[in-house]
């Protein structure tokens, strides 16, 4: 069994890794496949093995996802908001500091995790049904807190209100995957069309071991706690909006969002799998598949899981900082919107296979709102009224 394990966390590992590193290839994705074969794998493996690789899988996706959100610009859900951040410390040279610290705040994420699981198991059972009735209105401050700390109010909600009728119409549609080209267009290619057409400069990039103060990481930790467990408990709500409530009451900079971004990120997808034991539902599509691999989630198996966790949040971290060391190298050796224009192709042809021609009306309606925030001075943060408007809706 306990080779069992170790396979499991090693497959784990490296199925992450490239789920993280090439954008469009989701860890639901995966997980769904290995759902689809789950009745001939357990002839050979047990249930908790197979959700080892699971849990495994998505941590290491976690650490690994934000570097082509940073060097590339190309997102995925849990990384959308660190795009204009981590390009904007790319643009400075900072391309490595960005991922070092989003890392930082992704292996902080998980001792917070462990630490506070004991507390996370007594109150998610308190406060679920509560939690539910209000967070419409929690979240409706949130967004008006967000457009009125813009300097063009006007234009902030005019993005807003547009993004969330673009995400409102997609979740009617009839797509497996309505997810990827309505975030890759406000987020990814609007980007990548703006690099091609301004043509920057990628300096030399330093890679140098910066740290947020003591201070700064004592201010960001109790809200990401807060946050993340309020995402955690319903449905709808990940790692983006987590940073959105987090947010209201903090003044961050670029590099302390980044690391608030990677706590928040390890800190929700560990307490997707402790609301399977404790709340009996499961909040994102790997916990679903998790869940129906494995029925019976007891107390024991939790904490193998937590255990199996911190591990693989330990070695990860450590191979992440050399591939994003490896990528600060490279980058200014390569032709970036050439690169650019290449991972644009990819991305579209990859909402062509998923998608269909439908997800590419999706994708050119994304990128033509996104490129519009972008020229009236908007932060892409009002862009997620697309999964705000919608979750909002829901809990109304």
């Amino acid at each position: 069994m306990f080779l069992e394990l170790l396979l499991a966390i090693f497959i784990g590992i490296i199925a992450g890794i490239f789920t993280g590193l090439f954008p469009g290839i989701h860890i639901n994705l995966v997980a769904l496949l290995l759902f689809s074969i789950s009745t001939f794998l357990l002839k050979y493996f047990s249930p908790v093995s197979l959700v080892v690789f699971i849990i495994t899988m998505t941590i290491s996706h976690t650490f690994f996802d934000f570097i082509p959100s940073i060097f590339l610009s190309a997102p995925n859900e849990e990384t959308t908001l660190s795009i204009l951040p981590g390009h904007r410390l790319l643009l400075k040279g900072g391309g490595y500091t960005a991922c070092k610290l989003s890392f930082d705040g992704c292996l902080l994420g998980i001792f917070l995790l462990i630490i506070f699981l004991p507390l996370f198991l007594w109150l998610m059972p308190l406060i679920y049904g509560f939690l539910k009735t209000i967070m419409a209105f929690i979240l409706i401050l949130a967004s008006a807190i967000l457009v009125l700390k813009e300097k063009n109010k006007f234009f902030a909600f005019f993005v807003f209100i547009l993004s969330g009728i673009l995400g409102i119409i997609v979740f009617q549609l009839p797509l497996k995957e309505p997810l990827f080209p309505l975030l890759t267009g406000l987020f990814g290619t609007s980007m990548l069309l703006t690099t091609i057409k301004t043509k920057p400069v990628i300096p030399k990039q330093e890679v140098s071991e910066e740290k947020l103060s003591n201070k700064e990481i004592a201010k960001i930790i109790p809200s990401s706690l807060i946050s993340s467990s309020l995402c955690s408990f319903l449905p709808g709500l990940g790692s983006s909006q987590a940073a959105v409530l987090s947010t209201i009451n903090l003044k961050l900079n670029e590099k302390s969002f980044l690391f608030l971004l990677g706590v928040i990120s390890t800190l929700v997808t560990g307490l997707n799998f402790v609301a399977i034991y404790s709340i009996s539902k499961p909040r994102s599509g790997v916990a679903v598949i998790a869940s129906k691999i494995l029925t019976n989630f007891s107390l024991n198996e939790l904490w193998l899981f937590m255990f199996v966790i911190l591990a693989t949040g330990i070695l990860v971290y450590f191979f992440a900082i050399k591939t994003a060391k490896n990528f600060s190298e490279k980058i200014t050796k390569i032709n970036y919107s050439r690169v650019s224009f290449v991972v644009l192709l990819v991305l579209i042809l990859l909402t062509l296979f998923f998608t269909s021609w439908i997800g590419i009306l999706i994708l050119i309606t994304a990128t033509a709102l996104g490129i519009f925030a972008i020229e009236v001075g908007v932060k892409k943060i009002q862009l997620m009224g697309c999964l705000m408007v919608p979750v909002i809706l829901y809990f109304l």
